[in-house]
């Protein structure tokens, strides 16, 4: 696809990641992980936005549950394991950051197992982007289980706009539970290299990842 060229030579991708994305976060004085900015640090790129592509769908599954609870924090009481905070933006197909935006997630816990059946949806929370078309969710790194890598679901939606159902992976080198993440990956029949989350170095028992979703808007 032709990458849209500004007057002053960066491309409209170029602008969307170091300048709407970069101002965001450097009014909120944090970087893209969360963490505080240096003084004289500057931000690097989100994850690229490119004109027209948008974020691939991958299959629902059996475990969704509709009316989960609106939370950012999915770390509820008896949940523990290798901690996530993720952070991102949702675009439009033209790269514009999205408001109000509807991001429904669910996932398996630290045994690689799914909350079915409970009134408490562990692991299952609803949010909405900012004005800014930010994010954020704090979670664990889920387990794998029989068939699957290990993987978080996400239903996305922009304001009358279709839903997109996909699901975020992990890179190879993720360290959690004892699990061959790069072996997992490469087993999984549903494993898509283009909703890899993009993760930090493990600090402590913490990782700090971003990935930014692209969807239609009608």
């Amino acid at each position: 696809m032709t990458e849209v060229i500004n007057e002053d030579g960066t491309s409209r991708r170029s602008f969307i990641a170091t300048g709407t994305a970069a101002v965001a976060l450097t009014a909120a004085g944090v970087g893209l992980a969360g963490a505080p900015l240096a003084e004289g640090e500057t931000l690097p790129l989100t994850p690229q936005c490119t004109d027209g592509d948008d974020t691939p769908p991958v299959i629902e599954g059996p475990y969704f549950r509709r009316n989960s609870p609106l939370r950012t924090n999915l770390r509820t009481t008896g949940v523990s394991g290798v901690l996530l905070s993720l952070t991102g933006f949702v675009y439009d197909i033209r790269c514009r950051p999205l408001a109000n935006v509807l991001l429904d997630f669910w996932q398996a816990d630290q045994r690689g197992q799914y909350d079915n059946n409970t009134a408490a949806y562990r692991m299952r929370g609803h949010q909405f982007t900012d004005a800014q078309g930010r994010y954020t969710l704090e979670t664990i790194v889920p387990k794998d289980y029989p068939g699957r890598t290990p993987h978080i679901h996400v239903k996305v939606q922009a304001p009358r706009g279709p839903v997109l159902t996909t699901q975020l992976y992990f890179p190879d080198d993720t360290r959690a539970y004892g699990m061959n993440v790069a072996a997992l990956n490469r087993r999984d029949a549903y494993y898509v290299r283009d909703t890899v989350i993009k993760l930090g170095p493990l600090t402590g028992n913490r990782y700090q990842g971003t990935f930014d979703f692209v969807v239609r808007t009608a």
